[in-house]
Parts: structure tokens; C-alpha cells; sequence
């Protein structure tokens, strides 16, 4: 892909991609490889073996464990190499992210380190805070929790009521507050802490040591999930902190926060693809054990189509979460190219798709969610014993549809980006929407006979994308500047991105690999996608329809209906026999290997 011409966020609405302009898993080199391939042996090695200990809280295990993947060099992937770490890509990060989420309790803790824990130092500190901080933190001798939520200040998060109050003498603020939910809290050895200065508005962002005067934490909460992990209240009481842990600038606290969620989101899309491959391979594992009837239960319909879907699941995430990753890494690039210091540029082409990293962080926790699901179910009665390796997976998994801003959250937050984004003439969303209506208006075909199998995918996502642009049509011109307070219908328009996105990035994937595999092996990628597309069609006519009927009548309503059933008409597909040969497959190889 040319450096002078970067796709942007939200583009993929208007813009078709090519399929040799995307990444896929399949190309990671050895490298890579080798990395990920060590924190697996880790995992194996030292955190498999203790997920019982772990989730029981064992004094001082959590941290041990974080200090000796520092040890191994696991704690500084992204972080550059002066500050002792191995500075690799954005897309090699999000490896690593997928590589760790198979272990639970571990993979949040490891997560929040590395995340939210590290990021704004990272990004934001100065240079004398990052020489001071950061070497601690990559080697696992610090270890970093971030403190944002307050209890009347969650999604709201600039409702904060934390103060800090500058000293006569200007040498230190005196901080006073009380913050929950702290992942890490209970072992922390360095908080970012957003507060108030004096009668500011907005939010500023502190560094503070947990062994500072007037530091203390509540007891560890008792969780649905991800009980292994250290999750307390901090309490601030005239906390006297060095101007110089200022982190940035003063009222710039709310920006870091904002900036730390955009990557946040698309590296737990990363991470819960590690839980869902995992939760595949124990689901195949136990299916090919499990007789009932003198068969084993994997020989059964039903089950088959569990185990199919699991995988499709998995592979339509990952496709879509890599596609993503290097968009990403090349907008770092581009920016560093421009002249923008390099860890400015991390954040600065991670926010301009804050459209995709909202998707990729709905899409991955609701897959997750299926995924684990349907593995307590292919488990049957031993899936509901606290003994089997899927109630593990399945009670962790529900905090990734809150975590990283709440999957409702991100549904408004995809669209409305996406519209604010094309009112600043980033890119030209509405120059589309009005070619779709003109076309709606004169009754344009929207298919045509006689293409190959990848001209006719591409043909229906174009469709796709032809329904979602109608629907930010009706919206944008019903409301304008108000369509923010249309949440029920800006839901059902992000309802509609999720599928197409998927759709597309899966598209691409499966093409590319046409031209490493050969046409005659890509074949199961083709069931994959076919069912992929028939299943998203009709999700994306429903959700369309949803908004069609919430905001119009008469003419106007059957008009658009007419042009979602158009959009959303694919082929026919046996999908019984595309998930049969998809989950054979899996069977046989007892493993996910897609």
C-alpha cells in the first residue's frame, strides 16, 4: 500500500479495498511467530498449571507471575527499546494480545499492565517521567494500574469528582478522592490518577507511587468473573504528588483517557480471540471423547453445527481484527513520516479509527460471548460443573462486553464518530449517501449475472454498505446535529456495520489466500464465508428494517424497505452442508487450525 494514500477510519463505508492492500494472520513472519509461541510456552509453564490458585487469590501469585513475564521479556513488547523494552509493531502487539487471552484471569491482569497501566506513561509522559518509570515497568518491577472510574462517574468519566488542589508553593497537588474498580490496585506500584485541578472542568491525569502518604485501598471485590484478578477501590486522602507527575498537559487528562480507549478496544478485540480459540479447542477436544448412544458426540448434527460456528466465529473476528491492526500500523507509519514524534503518532493513527476499534471491540466480546456459550452447551451437564475448563471461560467472558467503555457505549460511539468524522470532510460519506438515494429514486439494479465467486461477494457487501449508507442517510437528514439522541436507531445502524465489516475483511482474507493457497485450497474458506454472508444478510436487512419502521411511514417507509430487501438478496447457500465440512474439519483435526 502506497505511505501517500492511508485508508482512514470509517472508509471502509464508501471505499472498496483490494485484497493484496490487507494483512492476514497467514503472513506473520518467524519472528512474530517465535513470540507468540513464547508466551504460549509460558502460559503452559507457569500459568495453566495455577489458574485454580490464581482465581482463589493466592497472596502475592498475581504479581509474582506478572514480575517473571517481565523477566521474560513479555511486559515490553511494544515499549521502545531505550526504555529496556523490544519495540515491536502495532500489528506484532495485537499477536501478543491474541497469544495471552487463552489464560483468564492472567490475560486481564497482563492486559491492564501492559495497557492501560503502561500506555499513558508511554504516550504522554515526558522524558524525564519515562526514563524514571518506564524501564520498572517493561521489566515487571513496577507494576501499573490506571484509575479512572469513580462511583458516580463510569461511562461519564469526566463527571469525576477526584480533586487536586495546587500548593501555595506550587511544588506538589494535594489530591483527595476516592476511585473503584482498579484493576491491579491491590499490587500496584504506580497509578495514573485522573482528577480536577482546582476549579477545572475537564480532567488532568497524575503519576502516583501506592506507597505515597495517604494512599490506601478497600478489600478485593468479590466478581462473577475473573475472580483471580485484583480489583479494589483507591482511596485518595491529601495525597501530596510532585508537580512533576503531571502527566501531560493541565486539563489534558481527558484526551489521554479517550486515546488509551481507542487502542484499549480493538486490543481486547485482539484478546478475546486467544479465549476463543481455546474455548474451540476444549469444545473439540471433549466432543471427540463424549460418547452418548455408542458415538461419539461430534459425529452429531447438532453438535457440528456448534462447533461450525465457533469457528466461523472465530475466523470472521480475527480476519476483521488484523485487517484493522494494519490500517492502524500503517496510519502510525504515515504520521511518522510526517514528522510527528513516534509515540504521538501511536496514538494519533490508533484515533483515527476509533470507528473500527469501537466495531472490533463489539464484535470480538459479543463472538466471545457465543463462543464460550456454545461450549458450556457442547459440554452438556459437566459444562455447568465449577470442574470443567469451560465454566472458567464462560464466567470470565462476560466482562468483555463492559470492559474498554460498555458494548452500548461503543454501538453509539462507531456511528456517531463515523458521521462527525465525514462533517469535517475526512472522508466523503455523504457525497454516498446521496448517490444511494438517487439510485433508491430511480430504481437502479443492484445485481448483475454472470460473475466469479469473488465478484459476486463483492458485490453483495457492496449492496451491504448501499443499506447501511441509506440509513445514515434518513438519520442524518431527519436530525442533523441531533441525531446523537436517536440511540435505539443509531444502534440498529452500528448493527448493520458490524456484519458488513466482518463480512468484507473475511472477503478479503479468503481471496488473498486464494493466491497463497491455490483456488482448490481455500475451499473450507469459502464455506466459511458463504455462510458468513448468507447469515449477515439477513442481519443487516432485520436491523435495517428495525430503522426503517422506528423513523418512517407511508411512501417514504415502504420505499426504503423495498431497498433493503434489494441490498440484503444474496445466493442461495446449503448452509448444512458448508458448517458440516467446517466442523468435520475440526473434528478431525481435533484443533482449531484455520
Amino acid at each position: 500500500m502506497e505511505s501517500t494514500k492511508i485508508t482512514t477510519g470509517g472508509e471502509f463505508l464508501i471505499k472498496e479495498t483490494d485484497a493484496n492492500d490487507i494483512f492476514i494472520p497467514e503472513e506473520f513472519d518467524e519472528e512474530q511467530s517465535m513470540i507468540a509461541q513464547t508466551i504460549k510456552d509460558f502460559l503452559e509453564a507457569d500459568v495453566y498449571p495455577k489458574l485454580e490458585e490464581i482465581d482463589a487469590q493466592e497472596p502475592e501469585l498475581m504479581a509474582t507471575l506478572l514480575r517473571k513475564a517481565g523477566e521474560t521479556g513479555l511486559l515490553g513488547i511494544a515499549v521502545p527499546e531505550e526504555y529496556g523494552g523490544f519495540n515491536q509493531s502495532f500489528t506484532t502487539t495485537m499477536l501478543a494480545c491474541e497469544a495471552i487471552g487463552s489464560s483468564n484471569s492472567f490475560s486481564v491482569a497482563y492486559m491492564a499492565h501492559i495497557g492501560i497501566g503502561t500506555m499513558p506513561l508511554m504516550y504522554f509522559g515526558n522524558e524525564e517521567q519515562r526514563q524514571k518509570y518506564l524501564p520498572k515497568l517493561a521489566s515487571g518491577e513496577m507494576l501499573g494500574a490506571y484509575c479512572l472510574t469513580e462511583p458516580d462517574a463510569g461511562s461519564d468519566a469526566n463527571a469525576g469528582k477526584t480533586k487536586a488542589v495546587l500548593s501555595e508553593d506550587e511544588t506538589h497537588y494535594v489530591l483527595n478522592g476516592q476511585k473503584m474498580w482498579i484493576t491491579n490496585g491491590g499490587f500496584s506500584n504506580l497509578l495514573t490518577v485522573f482528577a480536577k485541578i482546582d476549579t477545572d472542568r475537564v480532567l488532568s491525569a497524575f503519576l502516583i507511587e501506592t506507597d505515597t502518604e495517604g494512599v490506601s485501598l478497600g478489600a478485593e471485590e468479590k466478581k462473577m468473573g475473573i475472580k483471580g484478578s485484583s480489583t479494589v477501590q483507591i482511596f485518595l486522602n491529601d495525597v501530596k504528588v510532585p508537580v512533576e507527575n503531571l502527566l501531560g498537559k493541565r486539563g489534558g487528562g481527558f484526551r489521554i483517557a479517550l486515546s488509551i480507549l481507542h487502542i484499549g478496544r480493538i486490543k481486547l478485540g485482539g484478546n478475546v480471540l486467544g479465549s476463543m480459540k481455546h474455548t474451540t479447542l476444549q469444545s473439540v477436544n471433549y466432543a471427540n471423547e463424549r460418547r452418548q448412544f455408542g458415538f461419539n458426540i461430534s459425529e452429531f448434527g447438532a453438535i457440528k453445527f456448534k462447533l461450525a460456528q465457533q469457528v466461523i466465529e472465530c475466523f470472521t473476528s480475527e480476519s476483521t481484527m488484523y485487517r484493522a491492526s494494519m490500517d492502524i500500523e500503517n496510519a502510525i507509519h504515515q504520521c511518522i513520516e510526517e514528522g510527528t514524534p513516534k509515540e504521538q503518532a501511536k496514538i494519533v493513527g490508533s484515533s483515527r479509527f476509533a470507528v473500527e476499534c469501537a466495531l472490533l471491540k463489539v464484535l470480538g466480546s459479543e463472538s466471545q460471548a457465543y463462543v464460550v456459550d456454545e461450549g458450556v452447551q457442547i459440554f452438556g451437564g459437566m459444562g455447568f460443573s465449577a470442574l470443567s475448563p469451560v465454566d472458567r471461560a464462560y464466567r470470565d467472558a462476560r466482562i468483555s462486553r463492559i470492559f474498554e467503555g460498555t458494548n452500548e457505549i461503543n454501538r453509539l460511539l462507531a456511528v456517531e464518530t463515523a458521521i462527525k468524522q465525514a462533517m469535517k470532510g475526512e472522508f466523503d460519506l455523504f457525497g454516498h449517501t446521496e448517490a444511494i438515494r438517487k439510485e433508491m429514486n430511480n430504481g437502479t439494479p443492484v445485481h448483475e449475472d454472470g460473475k466469479t465467486y469473488f465478484e459476486e461477494k463483492r458485490d453483495n457487501i457492496k449492496n451491504f454498505k448501499k443499506a447501511a449508507l441509506a440509513m445514515i442517510d434518513v438519520v442524518y437528514e431527519m436530525f442533523k446535529g441531533k441525531f446523537v439522541h436517536e440511540q435505539q436507531v443509531m444502534m440498529n445502524i452500528t448493527d448493520m456495520l458490524l456484519p458488513l465489516y466482518a463480512a468484507e475483511s473475511t472477503m478479503l482474507r479468503v481471496e488473498k489466500l486464494q493466491g497463497i493457497k491455490g483456488e482448490d485450497g481455500i475451499s473450507i474458506y469459502k464455506d466459511i464465508l458463504d455462510v458468513f454472508v448468507y447469515d449477515s444478510a439477513s442481519k443487516i436487512h432485520k436491523h435495517g428494517c428495525d430503522a426503517v419502521n422506528s423513523l418512517l411511514s407511508g411512501e417514504e417507509q415502504q420505499k426504503l424497505l423495498a431497498a433493503l430487501r434489494r441490498y440484503t438478496t444474496v445466493a442461495p447457500v446449503n448452509v448444512k452442508e458448508a458448517r458440516t465440512r467446517i466442523a468435520e474439519k475440526l473434528i478431525e483435526d481435533n484443533r482449531y487450525d484455520f
